[in-house]
């Protein structure tokens, strides 16, 4: 192999890293550009994240900070129904959901005299509408005369007797992004509280700052999970994240900048022991393998448009390991097309699928650099360096006889 060789294989490569950069640089270009304004659109049909806030009630006296005493519920009960849906737009998919939500929260009055409690209900604010809404103070109850004021929260006036308890029934149903949560307002003291969630997906994740639950039990529909809060200070937010789902952009993006690494070793495996089996490559074969590889990025960036994520990545794959592998079989035969196939499905395909799962591309590369240094010093440990790039003499003239 002659070192100018070597330099010009070296020189086509890095004119094929500039051409992935570029493509990696139009997806995330795309991608942005895809996000900031699909996702104000799906906010506006899906609504946005959901945060539904703890009711609480109060009542005028004189001996409380303001005139008014605040009263939390005694006891909750509050059941939460999440169905995942998400939906696709350009290069994103979206984690829409729907929400219902039913709960009964018993209110007491801690006085010894007739009390007028004013019970309020924080409605989740910005979303794509409430359906089935309900308020109900009691059993006899008529729902339909309660109706939130224009600061978002539903409020009911009722006389309870001295130690007397009112239920309130509430209930609604909605469709949100991204997260659900149920807060609490402040730091005070949470008693006979008890929210059961339940799920549709499997993929579990509490957003930062929320509580884990007490109790959670699988099955094959999903998860149940139960928050129970019997006497608790400063209780924790409780919340749920809906499940990630591959994005076709990022993904297509990332493994177009780290391309160049995968061709870089597969091109180091194919010249050096190409060179050992006397098949010695010029840059011109290099070239029309970089092109192969590149093919495989450029029919993926433009088929996650058209087709879902996995069966784009298959057919990308596959018609670039059929040109590569194909074509250095032309040229050098089996035993070139023998080093080629699983080298370009190890260090091309798996290596581009890595990308699939988060945190795994790292040790990815890390394995196949040491695998890939441990094969070539194997392979070279007996080699004459000097020979190996020593200039062939030119051949002598046919004798004629």
């Amino acid at each position: 192999m002659k070192i100018t060789h070597l330099i010009s294989s070296l020189v086509i490569i890095a004119c094929t890293s500039v051409a992935w950069f570029i493509l990696g640089a139009a997806l995330s270009q795309r991608t942005a550009e895809s996000s900031s304004t699909i996702q104000a659109e799906v906010s506006g049909v899906w609504g946005p994240a959901i945060t539904q806030v703890h009711p609480q009630a109060w009542f005028e006296t004189p001996n409380a900070p303001g005139g008014k005493a605040v009263v939390l519920p005694k006891s909750s009960q509050v059941k939460v129904n999440l169905v995942s849906d998400p939906k696709r737009r350009g290069l994103l998919w979206h984690r829409t959901y729907d929400v219902d939500v039913k709960a009964d929260y018993v209110f007491t009055n801690p006085t010894k005299i007739p009390q007028t409690f004013y019970i309020s209900f924080p409605l989740p604010t910005d979303t794509a509408g409430l359906n089935g809404f309900v308020f109900r103070l009691g059993e006899n109850d008529d729902a339909s005369q309660s109706a939130p004021g224009t600061s978002g929260v539903v409020t009911r006036a009722i006389l309870l007797p001295e130690s007397g308890s009112v239920t309130l029934h509430t209930g609604y149903r909605t469709r949100g992004t991204n997260t659900w949560k149920y807060q609490f307002t402040d730091n005070r003291r949470i008693a006979g509280f008890n929210l059961t969630m339940r799920t549709n997906f499997a993929e579990i994740n509490f957003p930062v700052g929320t509580g884990s639950p007490s109790k959670r039990s699988e099955d094959p529909q999903g998860f149940t999970l139960t928050w129970d809060y019997p006497d608790v200070l400063a209780a924790p937010s409780i919340g749920m994240d809906m499940p990630k789902r591959l994005n076709a952009g990022p993904i297509a993006s990332r493994i177009a900048f780290f391309a160049p690494v995968s061709l870089l070793f597969f091109v180091t495996i194919i010249l050096l022991i190409g060179g050992i089996r006397a098949i010695n490559l010029h840059p011109m074969h290099v070239f029309f393998i970089s092109a192969g590889f590149f093919a495989f990025h450029l029919l993926f960036a433009y088929l996650v448009d058209l087709l879902p994520l996995i069966p784009s990545f298959g057919i990308s794959a596959a018609c670039s390991v059929l040109l590569v592998c194909g074509y250095l079989k032309a040229v050098g035969g089996n035993d070139l097309f023998r080093i080629a196939l699983p080298a370009q499905v190890v260090y091309l395909v798996l290596f581009s699928a890595s990308f699939f799962i988060d945190g795994l591309t790292g040790i990815t590369l890390a394995v196949l650099g040491v695998i890939t240094l441990a094969i070539l010093m194997f392979l070279t440990a007996r080699i004459d360096w000097k020979k190996f790039f020593a200039k062939k003499p030119p051949a002598l003239p046919a004798t004629v006889v």
